[in-house]
């Protein structure tokens, strides 16, 4: 089934190239079935390439997905048109008395900054307690995972004497979870990042659950038992190429940049890069979509429970 999306996205035409089942507006309105309404907080400065990131996985299921894409009015887009912001995206004003299924909150470049000092951040907390309330699954990535987690827990950020970059071997911790459900005991996922959470904070916190972990990379999905948020600290919806896209903008900017680990053969830039990571990110967001959201998610939205009040997973 489609993730139905607008007519004029840009990532459409790139998503049917590759043979991705995307629906538009005009032919989903023919159809008599209720869709997942997920809402995307797009925090990423390039925001096409996340945004088709992201469709690409969400529509890898057999449930019809409408997507919102959000952005943070309190801040100003340096590298996203204004017409891609007003064609494409709504404010968090003009939603929040609406309710959705699913929220996505991806990552931001942001890391070197306490929380309180990035720009957006009374906006994003806003944002965060009203999903308590109107929306019944979020998935947070990469900074975002950090930022969910300290906000709502007081769990703190560390920063790590060298960049976590590369594509690290991670084990499930729980495979009767749901999240977990077809997951390999051992799999791969791209990290990149300046900043870590630790294992002892989240342990101090009954209300989460650690489902998997890298001895390399640390803790990597982290979940509230109720299912209504999900961490994950890396990046399962980086394209092939993405990590050698950050590497090639570092090394041509100057700035200090080791070679992504456990991404070329042989550790070399010369080469093309090994994709180890796309079959385990298609299941996380297909397991998230399905058992976090469809499978339990009311049917009418505005009897979205309060945190809490849901089943244990």
């Amino acid at each position: 089934m489609p993730v139905k999306i607008p007519d004029t996205l840009p990532a459409r035409a790139l998503l049917e190239s590759e043979n991705v089942f995307v629906m538009g507006e005009t032919r989903a309105r023919h159809q008599d079935i209720r869709p997942l309404q997920v809402a995307i907080l797009n925090l990423m400065p390039t925001k096409i390439q996340t945004e088709t990131q992201l469709l690409r996985l969400l529509s890898n299921t057999p449930l019809q997905v409408e997507i919102t894409l959000l952005h943070m009015a309190s801040h100003t887009h340096k590298n996203t048109s204004a017409d891609h912001l007003l064609n494409h995206y709504r404010s968090f004003a003009q939603v929040r008395r609406q309710k959705f299924d699913g929220l996505i909150v991806t990552g931001a470049p942001v890391e070197h900054l306490p929380f309180e000092e990035v720009d957006y951040w009374p906006e994003l907390q806003a944002v965060m307690d009203w999903a308590e309330t109107n929306v019944f699954s979020t998935f947070y990535i990469c900074w975002a995972a950090q930022a969910g987690l300290y906000h709502r827990y007081g769990i703190p950020k560390y920063p790590l004497p060298r960049k976590k970059f590369g594509v690290f071997s991670h084990r499930v911790l729980d495979p009767r979870n749901r999240l977990m459900r077809g997951f390999d005991d051992v799999f791969f996922a791209p990290h990149s990042r300046h900043t870590e959470i630790r294992r002892e904070d989240i342990e101090r916190v009954p209300e989460l659950q650690i489902l998997a972990e890298s001895e390399e990379a640390g803790v990597y999905i982290v979940v509230s038992r109720d299912g209504r948020r999900v961490y994950v600290t890396g990046h399962s919806e980086y394209d092939p190429l993405t990590l050698k896209s950050e590497y090639d903008r570092d090394v041509n900017k100057g700035l200090p940049i080791h070679v992504p680990i456990n991404y070329y053969p042989d550790d070399d830039p010369t080469r093309s890069p090994i994709v180890r990571w796309r079959g385990h990110a298609h299941l996380l967001f297909s397991n998230w979509l399905n058992y976090y959201v469809y499978q339990i998610t009311p049917y009418d939205r505005r009897a979205i429970p309060q945190p809490g009040t849901t089943s244990d997973f």
